[in-house]
């Protein structure tokens, strides 16, 4: 599944801080969009799936991988 459409929300948040003086939010969201970019693309080189079945892990989401039981 394409992931990249949370790009475009959260370049679209960004323009809605920017344009409403919300400075400090719109630069958190510019880190964010990045930070989402690397790990699409890090993604990119295996399936994009929500488990790993050779490591046995699982993503949890905001970047953590928990072990599965």
């Amino acid at each position: 599944m394409n992931n990249h459409w949370i790009l475009d929300i959260l370049t679209d948040l960004r323009a809605f801080a920017q344009q409403n003086d919300l400075d400090a939010l719109a630069e958190q969201l510019d880190q964010t969009r990045l930070l989402a970019a690397v790990e699409l693309a890090s993604l990119a080189g295996g399936a994009d799936t929500s488990d790993d079945e050779a490591t046995g892990t699982s993503r949890a989401g905001a970047g953590e991988v928990q072990k599965r039981t």
